[in-house]
């Protein structure tokens, strides 16, 4: 652990795409002693991933919850906007978009929820599998859900007086935490799947 107020220690703060903040942190000729050193020389592996799983599914469920109130305010609004005489939600085609959208969600949900439970399994093949498996399907749900709900919109979906465009926003920088969902399609796919083939492929 670096104590940030050591000398050589320099931090640019920065506003994000999401109106959130964050920071930048340089080390220049920065000397630390033993008792900084986290856990053995040698075997920091396995911490660091244990804290990227538990970041990765902190980010899924967040995610999940930025969809649902995306998925809310739009069908909200299709019951409130009048259009060739009717409200929006009357029109079908618009419906059956409102329900892709919550199809989305529930399969997002679903991993997310997975990912959580699969923290028990320590450093496990499976657990890694998961957590992969969870990011792919949450980052794929929260782009569809905020591209229908923007759409869905109209021309007010980016101002920034809707709501719709922050959320969407703030669920992109999200999926792009612990690597985003083709990062993790292709390490998913290296391991043989969520769940790996058990017999060998007839030659």
């Amino acid at each position: 652990m670096v104590d940030a107020e050591l000398s050589g220690v320099r931090r640019t703060g920065y506003r994000t795409q999401d109106g959130l903040r964050a920071a930048s942190v340089s080390l220049t000729d920065v000397r630390l002693s033993s008792d900084a050193l986290v856990g053995s020389a040698g075997a920091a592996f396995p911490l660091i991933e244990e804290v990227a799983h538990q970041g990765i599914a902190a980010v899924c469920a967040e995610m999940v919850g930025a969809m649902e109130e995306m998925h809310e305010q739009t069908v909200e609004y299709l019951k409130t906007r009048v259009q060739f005489g009717a409200t929006l939600s009357k029109f079908q085609v618009l419906q059956h978009r409102a329900v892709d959208m919550l199809m989305a969600v529930e399969q997002a949900r679903s991993m997310a929820m997975f990912a959580t439970m699969m923290l028990g399994e320590k450093g496990s093949a499976e657990r890694r599998r998961a957590m992969s498996a969870a990011k792919i399907q949450v980052g794929r749900s929260s782009r569809f859900v905020g591209q229908q709900a923007i759409q869905l919109h109209g021309g007010i979906g980016m101002t920034m007086d809707c709501k719709i465009g922050h959320y969407f926003k703030h669920a992109t920088l999200l999926d792009l935490q612990f690597g985003g969902a083709d990062l993790h399609l292709q390490e998913l796919a290296e391991m043989g799947g969520l769940t790996p083939r058990v017999l060998p492929l007839p030659e």
